[in-house]
Order: C-alpha cells, then structure tokens, then sequence
C-alpha cells in the first residue's frame, strides 16, 4: 500500500503560517515577535533540512525500516508472519492510532536523549538556539538529527509495523510539532490533561533554570507526566526563551557547528579517557572540575537557593 508523506504538503502550509503570524504580529503591536536576521537564520535551516530531508532522511529511513521490516517479518504462504509468531499488523484503523501512539512514545525518547546526551544536543540545539519563539523557529531544524533519527523509531517495523505507516506517522508528528510554536495560542482547557500544548512547548523552549529539559513529548504529555519530565506554564514566570550560552550569531554555519566546536575544545583539555567520553556522552553541562554545571545540576542548586533565600531571585550559574 502507497501513502504520501505529510510532510510533502506541510512546507507551502509552513511557509503560509509563518507569513500570517508574522503579519499579525507586525500588524498588533508585537514587534519583538520577530527578528529579521533571526527569521532569515531559521529560513535557511528551515530549507537546508527540507533539501536534504527528501535526499537523506526519508530515503534512509525507509532503507532502514523496509530492510527491518523484511528480516522481522519474512512472508510465509503470501502472509506476514513476525518471528515472534504472530501476524504482522495490517492497515486496520486501530493499527494506525497504535502506531501514533508508538510513535509518540520513540518521538519522547528521542527528544530527551536529544537533550541529555551532550553529541545529540549538539545537533538539536540549532532548534533551541533562536531567542524567539515562533513559527519561524519551528523549522529552524539542524541538519545532523537526520543521521541518528531513524534508529530511534527502527523498533516499530521490527515488531510489525508497515515502514510505509510508520513513515506517514513520522510526519504526522512533524506537523503537530510545528504548529506548536506560537504564543498565540491560549490554553486549550481539558486537553492539557492529557495532550502536548502550545503553552507546554513555550516551557519546553524556555531557557528559565525551571522549565530546562522539561516537556519533551509529541502528540502528548503523558509520557512526560509518567517518567517525570512534565513541567505546568506558570503565567507568573517571566519566559525567557533559547539557551542559556547561545552562539550569539546568525550565521547558519555557526549556529550548526558552535556546539560540536565546544565538545572539540572540552575534549581536547583533557587527558583521562573518562573524562573524554562523558564531554561527549555525557549530559550537556558536565564537567570535571564543576566549572560548568548540567540541567539537574542547577536545578537542585536552584531549589537549594530558593528554599534559603525566598526572597531574592535565582541567578544562573553558567
């Protein structure tokens, strides 16, 4: 069975988008909304990760998952059989949302390995990297996510899953994603019990020492509510949005290499191979010395700060 990936129709649906909120926020008083060379920056990520997507990732993808697909469920008298014993899935309605569902579940570990492993973060933090929060940071994607990608989601055609449909599902999620990135969207009442909303990206993109490394799921929250990575918007905590050290540029070839330059130069002043490996493996902030600190890190500091001095505000320490 032949399905057209979504995302194939969701790049003029993207660009539109991004032209109406831009105008709207250029029309009723929020300038600070935009920056042009901000915008220009995730434009150019933006269409180097819809050029390179068709060449790269949805073609390796699909390599990878039609190859799994074929070795975990070989055909048996013109039937798909997994070599756990069982059926291969159709394309039954329920198999659909089951595959949502298993989606969304790889899409939050995917997101939170992107931001507790420090090599990983240097690929996804092209996507944190812009100080505004905006339609146009949503395509502001980097480029080097597309190589370890797949691998997260290969799992779903092992067990029987058709690649075709877990493609499809792939770029449902992206769409989702997208629309996610904008303040204009209040909070949406009882969805927020149980689905990833607008506000709950807005903390996920929030660089405050509180909302770091929180609200990593897709579709839904429940997964972050589950293994404790789910954080409320609080309407009474001033947002500050994109990362505490910031490549402070807007040229693209920075904004993708500045972190991986980082690791280079961390790994580099030091000699135990430990201490090597956890620059690169480790979560983003660690260091051998303390000098720098990592999100938990803070965090406890933070609460420690708060609970001695309640009246005084917290000061990141790196």
């Amino acid at each position: 069975m032949d399905f057209t990936n979504p995302l194939v129709y969701g790049v003029p649906v993207f660009i539109a988008f991004i032209l109406l909120e831009l105008t709207y926020s250029k029309t009723h008083g929020d300038d600070h909304l935009y920056n042009w060379k901000d915008l220009a920056a995730s434009g150019f990520m933006g269409v180097g990760s819809a050029i390179l997507g068709p060449l790269f990732k949805v073609a390796f993808a699909i390599v990878l998952f039609e190859g799994t697909y074929e070795l975990f469920n070989p055909e048996v008298d013109g039937i798909r059989q997994n070599i756990l014993g069982y059926e291969s899935f159709s394309y039954a309605w329920y198999v659909w949302i089951l595959c949502q569902l298993a989606d969304d579940f790889t899409y939050y570990w995917f997101h939170r390995a992107n931001h507790e492993i420090r090599i990983l973060w240097a690929a996804h933090i092209v996507h944190h990297s812009s100080d505004n929060f905006n339609l146009g940071t949503a395509v502001r994607n980097g480029w080097f996510t597309i190589l370890y990608k797949p691998f997260f989601y290969v799992w779903m055609p092992a067990i029987g899953f058709p690649p075709e449909m877990v493609v499809v599902c792939l770029g449902i999620e992206a769409l989702w994603q997208f629309q996610l990135h904008s303040v204009y969207i209040p909070k949406l009442g009882f969805l927020e019990k149980f689905m990833n909303t607008h506000t709950m990206h807005q903390v996920h993109h929030a660089q405050n020492v509180e909302y770091l490394d929180k609200n990593h799921g897709g579709f839904l929250n429940i997964f972050d509510k589950v293994f404790g990575t789910w954080k409320e918007f609080d309407e009474n905590i001033d947002v500050k949005y994109g990362v505490i050290h910031s490549p402070e540029s807007y040229n693209p070839v920075v904004i993708l290499t500045h972190e991986f330059k980082d690791i280079w130069n961390d790994v580099k002043k030091v000699n135990k191979l430990s201490h090597k490996l956890m620059y690169i493996f480790g979560p983003p902030g660690w260091s051998h010395d303390g000098s720098t600190l990592t999100v938990k890190q803070q965090q406890r500091l933070s609460e420690k700060h708060k609970a001695s001095n309640p009246e005084l505000a917290y000061q990141r320490p790196n």
